[in-house]
């Protein structure tokens, strides 16, 4: 039987592990909302890309 040697690929995330709401409820570490880590694992991988390319640089930004 052949032994896949792949390692399994890690979860897709901006979570840099400083895990704390500013004033306006993003996360410092990562600028997700408190609903956005909520809802993270459920979203499919082109919605966390999505918002890894598109709307947390924006908030960077901001």
């Amino acid at each position: 039987m052949p032994h896949d040697s792949t390692p399994p690929a890690a979860p897709l995330t901006p979570c840099i592990g400083i895990c704390r709401l500013d004033s306006r409820g993003w996360c410092e570490g990562c600028l997700r909302s408190g609903e956005e880590i909520a809802r993270w694992r459920g979203m499919d991988e082109a919605e966390r890309l999505r918002y890894m390319r598109e709307i947390l640089p924006a908030r960077a930004r901001a």
